[in-house]
């Protein structure tokens, strides 16, 4: 018989919001009504924070205060080589770096900070000094575009920027006047790893090396991380400092066992909150050894945890596919002993994937699901608890069930929507689309799964016309406003196609307009044309050259048939 979900907080679950201790009140006042919020659930001893709370003081400075100074915080490459920071000197960093923030830009607390950077011990720098100042950090991931940072400067309302000087060339359209993409919010820009006396390193060295981190409450938002969603308009989920924190002393204590010993390094940027919580927030969280790298190839991955000892390694499916792969091919060439977690998460891990790892190097494979609106992963199984075709359990913290249309939940084996709730949940950037997410105060990822009697969860299929392609969320409709700016393209539609490597991959229809032929030289050529327009990762790895779209009487795309084509051009194959 369908139970009904509770639809309303109650006295255990409830939290209220703790004052704001920002200057700032902007992304308060946006937070979504109320109502719309999810329950958040906080049943357990390690999400209980104090009301005033920054996240730095307990990821960095506690380290530092209780005598643990001389450990390794991160590892990186630099100009001159390998490098690395003690928990000591990165503290150092961070307070200098928030020196700048705070008396050379005059920001005040609660105001936004872009954030645009690789993985480098001086992002992950840069990332907390923002944080412990107050300010609310807005990353970007490193291949965006200009169109698409103003999207996200506009909707943020960001007043400054902290950006690579390797990346400066997309930023420095945003604060061109004469440039269509320039973004008026956006008033000051300084420049990192750079030699101009004016950059972040010049001014850094004027500092004093402490700085008292700014007193937050645990409810004030430090962080936007934004997702495109399926129409291609970014949304931001913001994340409060005990959020941060929360994601740390879950997924990581219950699944990974985490500890002072382990190293990690990985693929996804700190700009996407699989990359901030594997990447900086988990190691640094209990004392471990974070080794960001920023240019890595699947065999430099390997070779780089032999060299660092790594014990963790954060990666999406494709990537540990490849590296399978090479040490099938190469058993001897690498040193993968200090191994323990190998985690897979950013899009569905094929079966095949799986034991193909295992069967390359006798590790188990961590599989996990989680979000940017729920910050990290919330359903895994690790070790002897892996069970085959299944992501796992509820990550402890978290509850989740499977809901029909009507939010009732359903019994084991039969399939449906996942419903999931927690310490953590989405909080939309004003954004109508926050009452599509949060439904009688439950999150819905929009996945669609099966649970079995155990609480084992599978996963079956996305469903909205999101495009998940070796990590990276691609929406459609982002794809096509790309396609249409080509002057040869009349009209496309776009979806994904299954790839075995990938996961998937995007396809797009295109309808050409008179005088020009489909041609693999035109092909190429649009193909390029995107890679100049949106995110290089967006293009469309297939173009299907057609006549005609199938659309309904009204006009409107049908989707459901073009990814009936695309299976049936796959199934040709």
């Amino acid at each position: 018989m369908k139970q009904a979900l509770p639809s309303s907080l109650d006295s255990s679950t409830a939290s209220s919001l703790a004052p704001s201790s920002h200057v700032d009140t902007f992304t308060r006042d946006h937070l979504p009504p109320k109502d719309q919020w999810p329950v958040f659930v906080f049943d357990r001893p390690e999400v209980q924070y104090p009301e005033q709370l920054n996240c730095v003081k307990a990821l960095l400075d506690e380290h530092v205060a209780q005598g643990r100074g001389d450990r390794m915080a991160v590892r990186g490459v630099d100009a001159t080589g390998p490098m690395g920071w003690t928990y000591a000197q990165l503290q150092t960093k961070v307070n200098q770096i928030a020196h700048v923030l705070v008396h050379d830009m005059g920001l005040k607390s609660g105001e936004r900070l872009l954030l645009r950077g690789g993985n480098s011990p001086m992002m992950a720098a840069c990332f907390l000094a923002a944080l412990k100042a107050g300010l609310v950090v807005v990353p970007t991931m490193p291949l965006l575009r200009a169109s698409e940072l103003k999207q996200i400067l506009d909707k943020a309302q960001v007043k400054a920027a902290l950006c690579d000087s390797l990346l400066a060339e997309e930023l420095a359209h945003c604060i061109d006047p004469s440039h269509a993409h320039f973004a008026s919010s956006l008033q000051q820009t300084l420049w990192f790893r750079s030699s101009d006396e004016e950059g972040v390193e010049a001014r850094m060295a004027k500092h004093a090396k402490e700085f008292e981190a700014c007193d937050t409450s645990r409810d004030d938002v430090c962080l936007i991380a934004f997702t495109s969603g399926t129409t291609g308009q970014p949304k931001g989920t913001m994340h409060f400092h005990r959020d941060v924190l929360a994601m740390c002393d879950l997924f990581p204590k219950h699944v990974l066992k985490m500890g002072a010993e382990d190293v990690v390094c990985g693929t996804p940027p700190i700009a996407f909150t699989f990359g901030l919580g594997g990447m900086l927030a988990f190691p640094l969280r209990y004392g471990a050894c974070a080794v960001l790298l920023e240019k890595y190839t699947p065999e430099s991955l390997l070779l780089a945890i032999g060299q660092y000892g790594a014990t963790q390694c954060y990666t999406a499916p494709t990537m540990y596919r490849q590296m399978a792969l090479l040490v099938s091919e190469k058993p001897y060439a690498f040193e993968l002993k200090s191994l323990r977690h190998t985690v897979s998460a950013g899009e569905a891990l094929p079966d095949a994937t799986r034991q193909l790892w295992k069967q390359a190097t006798g590790i188990e494979m961590t599989d996990g699901i989680g979000g940017t609106e729920v910050i990290h992963i919330y359903i895994s199984s690790a070790g002897q608890q892996v069970r085959a075709g299944s992501i796992g359990k509820v990550v402890p913290g978290y509850q989740a069930q499977i809901v029909d249309d009507d939010m009732k939940s359903v019994p084991p084996g039969v399939v449906g929507r996942l419903a999931v709730r927690g310490p953590t949940g989405c909080r939309y950037l004003d954004d109508p689309r926050q009452k599509d997410y949060v439904k009688d105060g439950w999150n819905l990822p929009g996945d669609t799964f099966v649970m079995d009697a155990d609480g084992y969860f599978s996963y079956q299929a996305r469903n909205d016309d999101m495009i998940i392609s070796a990590g990276y969320n691609i929406a459609g409709p982002e794809v096509e406003g790309a396609l249409m700016q080509h002057p040869a393209v009349a009209e496309c539609g776009v979806v994904g196609a299954a790839d075995p490597e990938r996961g998937q991959v995007v396809m797009a229809f295109v309808v050409l307009k008179t005088g020009y032929a489909g041609t693999p030289a035109l092909e190429k050529e649009i193909q390029e044309f995107v890679k100049q327009s949106i995110a290089p990762f967006k293009y469309p790895r297939r173009v299907v050259f057609c006549e005609s779209l199938p659309r309904t009487e009204t006009g409107k795309l049908q989707r459901f048939k073009l990814r009936q084509q695309a299976h049936a051009f796959n199934s040709e194959k």
